[in-house]
């Protein structure tokens, strides 16, 4: 099950008291103070896990305490330190206080955020002794771990992002261009959460492209649960605008003006990416006349067209030449 949203409850763990005590030996009389120091409380600490791709393992377990640090003891024997307690996150992360300010946004693999740090040791007495003071039974408490509520979002790390309404071919055209298996059926709303598939590029460079769920008029707004979807195309390098030139009701270029809004009302510089428009179905009877004015909007823009059919790949590898250009841009040529 994919969740990309989590709220989560972290506490360090408390630091280890130092102890009070007294050397005693036969034939050492007086000898001294030898309590030792506690140990550190453990901390919680969040690292990145590539494997990972949702936030699901936070869906029934929201509290997560460190150990804490045992307490000191004689003969100057300092207590065990607590074992940091290390939560796996997937890669785009992004980890906000209960105030809703930006703490760490984990995208790089083994990168590491300190959640909440473990209490300080406390001192045993013999850390008081001195010419003057030569019997101190004073000691320090552990200190209290850090602890505090924390709201994990997931923002998907994907290089090319598939948007466009219900139903216009992303899930399909994702199952033909890689290895992944979304569900694809002829109704809309047939893929109900994001969906990433890796493609094996030219040059033996790799890319991770993102489907995204059927969009409506007012996902901005959280219609169709938009808003919770439109955030995983925003660290995205290219979108390819899927639309169907087969619908009979509406124009392609209406269906596209659809998205268009929707982009431009998000914000968050979707607008301003990279687009492509792509006309899909175009082994089915479709209206010419429709499919010339989305591509005389296009032109309008600025944006390149294709027009495809996954079942026959029809003008699929013109299109996947676009795409890598445009994510491989800056690594040169």
């Amino acid at each position: 099950m994919f969740l990309d949203s989590a709220r989560i409850f972290v506490q360090g763990g408390r630091g280890g008291s130092g102890c009070v005590s007294f050397r005693r030996e036969k034939y050492v009389p007086k000898g001294g103070p030898d309590g030792g120091d506690g140990g550190k409380g453990g901390s919680v600490i969040l690292t990145v896990r590539p494997q990972l791709r949702t936030l699901y393992s936070f869906r029934y377990k929201r509290t997560y305490k460190a150990p804490s640090g045992r307490h000191g003891e004689g003969s100057l024997k300092t207590g065990k330190s607590g074992k940091n307690l290390v939560i796996q996150v997937p890669p785009g992360t992004m980890v906000y206080s209960e105030d809703g300010v930006l703490l760490a946004d984990l995208v790089e693999a083994g990168q590491k955020f300190m959640a909440a740090k473990g209490g300080r040791s406390g001192r045993g007495n013999a850390r008081f002794k001195s010419p003057t003071h030569q019997a101190p039974r004073e000691f320090e408490p552990g200190g209290k771990g850090e602890e505090r509520w924390l709201t994990l979002e997931l923002k998907l790390l994907a290089d090319a992002g598939l948007i466009g309404l219900p139903n216009a071919g992303k899930s399909t055209f994702l199952s033909v261009v890689t290895n992944a298996k979304p569900k694809i059926a002829d109704y809309p709303f047939t893929t109900l959460q994001p969906i990433l598939g890796v493609i094996a590029g030219y040059r033996h460079q790799s890319y991770v492209m993102a489907v995204i769920p059927g969009l409506i008029e007012g996902a901005h707004h959280g219609a169709g649960l938009g808003s919770q979807f439109l955030k995983h195309v925003e660290r995205t390098r290219i979108l390819l605008h899927l639309v169907d030139l087969t619908d009979p009701v509406t124009s392609p270029l209406q269906r596209a003006l659809v998205i268009e809004n929707e982009l431009k009302s998000y914000g968050a510089g979707l607008a301003d990416k990279p687009l492509v428009f792509v006309g899909t179905k175009a082994d089915v009877l479709h209206d010419e006349n429709g499919e010339r004015e989305l591509r005389d909007h296009a032109r309008e823009r600025g944006c390149p067209y294709f027009r495809i059919s996954a079942a026959t790949h029809e003008g699929l590898e013109p299109l996947m030449k676009e795409v890598w250009r445009n994510v491989f841009s800056g690594d040169g040529e």
